[in-house]
């Protein structure tokens, strides 16, 4: 049964908890409870494994979760409990379960530091995998040094392009694809010689030209993607110094770095602002 909004009283379960310090704090400072409302968030796993074994895993061969971070972000580590959790609600067969966490590096903060005590005991059991570790160990299976070109210094892509290809030909077109991700402002061509893979041998293959074509396309479509929020931009910026006054330089390249996407959101959201208390509290909003 739920008490109404701000009502005091006693948790029930405080009773249920060992020892008598938890009740008396719960007694003595008549704590007031509430009922807040959960609203569901929507989470997009970056990949799951699932044994052959079963849907349940077992300690040997677990079901993984892979969650790929790449950048540093503030709520990334509540929003990664979040989500495990919630995938095991969906799943309740699941007994067994493994969390991977793909970094660039381990100098990368994905999160702060300070967090709940029951937050920190699942992040005790998250697997951490540095890219930048991964890369330095000898004879890596093709789709290991896949995953590192990402991170890997420029000098050494040659190498690792042809480590990939003298094994597993059929990844071109996915190595190709990730160096197009890592070096977007590049054309293909510059991203082959960086690469050390020769035009000609490409000319050959159907499918690296049909990604050559998609390449100078999505290379086109960023252009003016990004024509567009700088435009964007500029126009909630202005906005919002009428709205809000002058903005810290920091909050300026806050909303310069938004995507269109957001950008538009935040148009429409800045109508209902009251000041720049509203505008900083939807930007933390974001982070999470």
């Amino acid at each position: 049964m739920l008490l109404p909004e701000g009502a005091t009283g006693v948790l029930s379960f405080c009773t249920d908890a060992p020892g008598d310090a938890l009740y008396r704090y719960c007694f003595a400072e008549a704590l007031r409870l509430r009922a807040p409302e959960l609203k569901a968030a929507n989470h997009r796993l970056d990949g799951s494994f699932w044994p052959r074994s079963g849907e349940a895993g077992t300690p040997e061969k677990p079901v993984v979760l892979l969650e790929v971070q790449m950048h540093s972000k503030p709520g990334f580590k509540h929003r990664m409990g979040a989500q495990s959790f919630r995938f095991l609600q969906l799943h309740p067969k699941v007994k067994q379960l493994a969390v991977v966490v793909v970094v660039p590096h381990r100098r990368l903060n994905p999160g702060s530091a300070e967090l709940p005590q029951q937050l920190q005991a699942f992040l005790d059991g998250v697997i951490w995998l540095s890219l930048e570790e991964l890369g330095q160990q000898a004879d890596l299976d093709p789709w290991l040094t896949l995953l590192t070109l990402p991170v890997r210094p420029e000098a050494e892509l040659p190498a690792s392009t042809q480590q990939i290809l003298e094994r597993r030909p059929d990844l071109l077109s996915t190595v190709l694809t990730m160096l197009f991700e890592r070096f977007p402002t590049l054309t293909p061509e510059e991203i082959m010689v960086i690469a050390g893979i020769p035009t000609d041998q490409l000319l050959h293959t159907r499918a690296a030209q049909d990604l050559l074509d998609r390449g100078r396309q999505e290379g086109e479509a960023q252009g003016e993607l990004r024509g567009r929020a700088a435009e964007a931009a500029a126009v909630t910026l202005r906005q919002l110094g009428r709205l809000c006054g002058p903005l810290s330089d920091a909050t300026t390249a806050e909303i310069q770095a938004l995507p269109l996407e957001q950008l538009e959101t935040l148009a429409e959201a800045l109508l209902d602002f009251s000041g720049p208390t509203d505008l900083t509290a939807w930007l933390e909003e974001q982070k999470g």
